[in-house]
């Protein structure tokens, strides 16, 4: 499924995560504490972030693990996304006030968790045997695994409206200025807007960056090692592209004019409805896609971020997040918890996530299938992991990801901050992590 350099790179670092997140995190009452109700039984209660999608599936799944476990009551909690949310997660593990299981992302964000510090290590759990490589090694330490994944793998791309694509006559780009043609041929017959932004979520401004490492790998297939020794800069070529992207469709005039303004979910509706064309965003738009607009479902495609050589057109790839036991969990809220985290690692578990929320790429666990009534969105991709053409993001590749990469992108994006001292502000932010992550070379 992955590149063979993908493979190698992620063996070498073991380390890693957008989305995003990329990306997503948030906030809810504390759980901790071991004991059991007056009644024997148990609560436990689970964070996830607020995305209605991700509510309803995790409450749907909580449902079925309780009418099996009768003793055990699983409570949805909710929490904001964004780098608020990162925050809050931290504190609340280094104060002992997280809920008793929560999901968060795997990679780079799961790192700075200091997993080792503070969650509770499952490798003696029998479900890890299932799942696959690659994800374990996302959420794992030299110590330790941590995590079970929740969701599927998906991909950093562009999400397209194929009505508007056939009107036209245009064909799925494969390099950059295949994309920008594209882009003005739409702005020129005014329909709708080219590119889609939504700096109402701010997170959503780094797609033109992350969603490009596809890219950058295949220029210098040793790039992710070099950054992590500090030997390659994101102010140097071939990684300043992404943000020399961003600059360029920016002045062009081919977003969206409410784009500083527009959410996360409204560019989804506008490449649904036509109001918007292109929107490059983490495939589990699909998910957004199958609960505002499921009518569009065949009519929202996905391609990759391309880059200067359509020979090495391709995707670039996150793994899921992952559901996580802080160690402020004991007793037999532990083992209840460890309980609830097997029941994740099943098929039944797979298939409530594909009935509850649109997959978006192929799952990770062994049994686990996709349905065959997927979304265009999932089903495009694909063709990209059948023949091998794909990388994984960089956070799977490195443990280093800079906080301030999102308020960058949105200065970049929009005409504040130039492509060159954008990307020279993300080479300041990542040295500070790569500091307190005592790395080597920094």
């Amino acid at each position: 499924m992955f590149s063979r350099q993908s493979r190698r790179t992620l063996l070498a670092f073991s380390a890693s995560g957008i989305a995003l997140t990329l990306t997503l995190a948030g906030c809810s009452g504390g759980g901790g504490g071991g004991g059991a109700n007056a009644d024997g039984s148990v609560t436990l209660s689970y964070l996830v972030d607020n995305q209605e999608a991700t509510v309803a599936t995790a409450e749907a799944l909580a449902d079925a693990f309780m009418a099996q476990n009768e003793n055990i009551k699983v409570e949805v909690e909710t929490r904001p996304q964004g780098a608020e949310g990162d925050n809050l997660i931290k504190t609340r593990l280094s104060t002992g006030e997280m809920s008793d299981v929560f999901a968060y992302n795997s990679g780079s964000l799961f790192q700075a968790l200091a997993p080792d510090n503070t969650l509770v290590n499952l490798d003696d759990q029998e479900w890890v045997g299932k799942l696959d490589e690659n994800f374990v090694n996302t959420v794992s330490t030299d110590n330790g695994v941590y995590g079970v994944p929740m969701g599927q793998a998906m991909a950093g791309a562009v999400i397209y409206n194929k009505d508007i694509y056939a009107e036209l006559g245009l064909t799925v780009p494969t390099t950059w200025d295949e994309f920008i043609a594209n882009s003005q041929a739409i702005k020129d017959a005014g329909a709708a807007a080219p590119i889609v932004q939504t700096y109402g979520d701010t997170w959503t401004s780094q797609l033109f960056v992350l969603g490009d490492f596809n890219n950058v790998l295949a220029e210098d297939p040793d790039w992710a090692e070099k950054y992590t020794n500090n030997e390659a800069k994101y102010s140097d070529e071939p990684a300043i592209r992404g943000f020399e992207h961003l600059e360029e469709t920016f002045k062009a005039g081919l977003f969206n004019e409410d784009f500083a303004s527009a959410t996360y979910a409204d560019g989804v509706r506008m490449v649904a409805t036509g109001e918007g064309a292109q929107y490059p965003i983490l495939t589990f738009a699909a998910s957004q896609l199958m609960t505002s607009n499921p009518e569009a479902a065949d009519t929202v495609g996905v391609f990759p971020l391309p880059g200067d050589d359509a020979a090495t057109n391709g995707l670039t790839v996150w793994m899921p997040g992952g559901v996580y036991i802080p160690k402020s969990t004991e007793g037999d809220k532990l083992e209840a918890a460890k309980t609830f985290l097997e029941f994740l690692a099943t098929p039944e578990s797979c298939d409530i996530q594909a009935e509850t929320s649109a997959p978006q790429g192929p799952f990770v666990i062994e049994g686990c299938d996709l349905p065959e009534d997927v979304p265009a969105i999932v089903s495009d991709q694909q063709k990209w992991f059948d023949e091998e053409k794909t990388n994984l993001a960089l956070e799977f590749l490195s443990p280093i990801k800079g906080p301030a990469l999102e308020q960058i992108t949105v200065a970049v994006g929009s005409g504040i901050t130039s492509a060159a001292d954008g990307a020279a502000q993300y080479d300041e932010d990542v040295k500070k992590q790569a500091q307190q992550l005592g790395l080597e070379g920094w």
